[in-house]
């Protein structure tokens, strides 16, 4: 029996957190909207009925944009932008605060959709997905419509959907047509369709890895595609050389990953002013050990363990570094993150003053799995070794 052809979609959300303030206030369709920034006051009703909003221009303070509408982007407004930056290009652009809680509602809903149609999802946080269609019988637009009309029933918002042969061109499919698009190709297609793009359109390539690209001479995925491979070897490496050689021709085995089980759980906070290590130190331990409290407290509440603690630094010219360190046994317990956190701590360079800092614990488990009772005798045994030869 032949197996069937792939078929991978990649579902992406338009304008996700904005899309859902837009349902809650019809009235700033089609305004300049920017979603961010610490203690942003909630709109007020007016006398009159009409809602007063609070003003990017007015905005004081540090944060960051979380997403925008396609009309502040459209004025230069992105995510992960800061908030003065951006009320200097749209000042009159309406700022709401962040609603997580909301969010994560629709997010349901629309994955709730989708399952609904097909079930084999990726969840990849929480406004994309990928799906994979290959064991359906019914003819790829109509499939992908299907689920796009079941989404905009269940939230009344907006998807984009790409569909190719892997998750590689079907993540770059799903931005072609935004919003609201609907793109499919086939392997066929990848030099008239995917050549033409920017090589920094590939998940993967960094600003970094195109930076260096460009100053080669390479420009599009065209161009990456047709580079010398002794060329990149020189300067990437080996291993992603090799990967980037492969992308560029459209090539990606990756499976679809139905399993839902998170891969690490984590917390981070940016500081409302930049800390210092030394000047701050008292402030920047409440911090750290609050972190590590509420990371255990996740790992307890979601009945998970991990073995791989980790810290995360971001510095005050947004330049981050991360460590890592790997426990003989899985742990939830506070005080064993906090210690070995700190182990990671003291591996990193402290002399410039901090605007973020991270928690994280991976290789998660289940007590009791098999994993974990052998990461238990592991640990035991590792423990057992005498301090020399002596019987």
């Amino acid at each position: 029996m032949n197996n069937p052809i792939r078929r991978i979609a990649h579902l992406d959300m338009d304008a996700f957190y904005a899309s859902v303030e837009l349902l809650r206030y019809p009235e700033l369709l089609g305004k300049a909207v920017v979603i961010g920034g610490r203690s942003v006051h909630q709109p007020v009703m007016r006398e009159d009925g009409t809602r007063e909003f609070a003003k990017l221009r007015d905005y004081v303070g540090r944060g960051v944009i979380t997403t925008s509408t396609y009309e502040a982007r459209a004025l230069g407004v992105f995510s992960a932008m800061g908030m003065m930056k951006a009320a200097q290009l749209a000042p009159e652009a309406v700022l709401l605060p962040v609603d997580f809680d909301s969010y994560r509602h629709y997010s349901r809903l629309f994955k709730k959709a989708v399952a609904s149609i097909a079930p084999l999802i990726e969840d990849r946080g929480i406004d994309e997905i990928y799906i994979d269609l290959s064991e359906h019988d019914e003819e790829t637009r109509a499939l992908a419509t299907r689920i796009k009309t079941a989404v905009s029933e269940a939230t009344g918002l907006s998807c984009s959907i790409g569909v190719a042969p892997n998750k590689l061109l079907a993540k770059i499919c799903s931005d072609l047509e935004k919003p609201n698009g609907l793109t499919i190709i086939g392997m066929d297609d990848v030099s008239m369709r995917i050549w033409p793009l920017p090589a920094r359109k590939i998940n993967g390539i960094g600003p970094k890895a195109a930076e260096k690209l460009t100053t080669l001479g390479i420009l599009t995925v065209g161009d990456l595609a047709k580079a010398d491979a002794g060329l990149l070897q020189d300067h990437f490496g080996r291993s992603y050389s090799a990967w980037l050689g492969n992308v560029a021709q459209g090539i990606d085995d990756r499976p679809v990953s139905t399993s839902s089980e998170p891969k690490s759980i984590s917390r981070e906070t940016t500081f409302e002013r930049d800390l210092h290590a030394r000047q701050d130190r008292e402030k920047l331990s409440g911090i750290f050990t609050s972190l590590c409290a509420r990371v255990a407290d996740d790992l307890h509440r979601k009945g998970y363990v991990g073995r791989t603690i980790g810290i995360k630094l971001r510095y005050a010219d947004f330049s981050t570094v991360t460590r890592d360190v790997t426990l003989a046994s899985s742990t939830a317990d506070a005080a064993t993150i906090r210690q070995a956190a700190g182990e990671c701590l003291r591996r990193v360079p402290l002399e410039q003053r901090l605007r973020l800092l991270g928690v994280r614990v991976g290789a998660l488990s289940k007590p009791g799995s098999m994993d974990d009772m052998q990461e238990e005798i592991q640990g035991e045994l590792f423990l057992a070794q005498p301090s020399d030869d002596r019987a």
